[in-house]
């Protein structure tokens, strides 16, 4: 008898004292890609009630479940119920990881080491996001979900071959999102490694709806960003290679604006809207706010934290109706983007940050999306 009151005595502690194997995100089916590789989707909680789901092919936010000012939750973000949704032509980057160069590399070329690189032309006449077939959100990463101290998270890990998308280098590229336990923070951390030198600029790109996503509009939507000064850009939207202030423009943003006050006198530019990238205030490398968005209705405010140079406010200008989650449309300027990042052509403007990624350097980046209600 008295083993046995032992054993139960031990077997007591041991599963008070262990991590519990259910606080580990669990891989479930999402679908199959039309080359058939199965994409798993791992769902991320904490104990606010909040949720995150995060897709293996293109390591893709699906879902951010956050609350409002009532405690109430709605799907925040952009996306589809399945696979097929993310490899449909509706699909317009919705909440993937973005790569390996994201947002334009002017006429696709760029020169390094001696050598000229082509790449595709995806965004007439320019190279968009990483390339057509194999850019990093249309591949399948490795996963590997944790829990920690800290709360729930899923890393994943993708190697991008040598000339994958007429990029050089062998690229090791790990993502990890990190739900935090007792905070509404979303940590997004990036690291990359390459065996020669080749661009890099990562990036999430996901849209946001502070009112739900399938809401009809986000132009009631106030933004802050700290960003006193942005990178202008030519009919192709590729930098001209000057940074101006935006004091006097439509595009200060230094105290909170509603969204929609003044993005018609953008509509006849070649920005169609919001697509530009700001330079945030503070110096790159340190953790900094560098946007808040709020929703006056329901009091969501998403704070945008990063230590990235740059970050590119998009209004959802190319947004046509298509549908999403839940059978949900997605209205033209329904969502906007906040996608933090080295500035757009980089590897061609000599007087930016350097994006160029050496074999004894390591890339790194982090970005925080911290959700709350006022």
């Amino acid at each position: 008898m008295w083993r046995l009151q032992f054993y139960v005595a031990v077997m007591a502690t041991f599963l008070t004292t262990s991590i519990s194997f259910s606080d580990v995100p669990v891989a479930q089916p999402f679908g199959k890609t039309k080359d058939g590789t199965p994409v798993d989707l791992y769902t991320l909680e904490n104990q606010n009630g909040m949720k995150v789901d995060i897709m293996t092919r293109g390591a893709t936010i699906v879902r951010i479940d956050a609350p409002d000012k009532n405690g109430n939750f709605a799907d925040v973000v952009l996306g589809f119920d399945d696979v097929a949704g993310y490899e449909s032509e509706e699909n317009q980057y919705f909440g993937c990881t973005t790569g390996r160069v994201a947002n334009r590399i002017a006429k696709g070329k760029f020169h390094l080491n001696g050598r000229d690189y082509t790449l595709a032309i995806n965004n007439e006449p320019n190279h968009l996001h990483g390339g057509v077939e194999r850019s990093l959100d249309k591949v399948v990463w490795k996963a590997r979900p944790f829990e920690n101290a800290e709360g729930q998270g899923v890393h994943l890990r993708y190697v991008s071959p040598h000339g994958e998308e007429g990029y050089p280098g062998t690229l090791s590229c790990k993502v990890e999102f990190l739900l935090h336990k007792a905070t509404n923070d979303l940590q997004i951390r990036y690291w990359a490694s390459t065996d020669q030198s080749t661009p890099v600029n990562l990036t999430n790109h996901s849209y946001f709806n502070l009112a739900g996503a399938g809401s009809p509009t986000v132009l009631n939507h106030e933004l802050m960003l700290s960003c006193r000064q942005y990178t202008p850009v030519d009919e192709t939207l590729i930098p001209t290679g000057e940074i101006e202030s935006v004091t006097g423009t439509p595009l200060d943003f230094l105290s909170p604006q509603v969204i929609g006050e003044r993005i018609e006198k953008f509509d006849d530019g070649p920005t169609i809207g919001y697509d530009h990238n700001f330079v945030i205030d503070g110096e790159a490398g340190n953790l900094r706010i560098a946007a808040k968005l709020k929703d006056p209705a329901s009091g969501r405010v998403l704070t945008v934290k990063t230590d990235q140079p740059g970050v590119q406010f998009y209004s959802g200008n190319f947004l046509k109706g298509q549908t999403g989650k839940l059978g949900k449309t997605y209205p033209h300027r329904s969502a906007i983007c906040l996608e933090t990042q080295f500035y757009p052509d980089s590897i061609n403007q000599p007087t930016f940050p350097s994006i160029v990624l050496k074999p004894w350097e390591e890339y790194r980046h982090e970005c925080v999306y911290s959700f709350s209600a006022e």
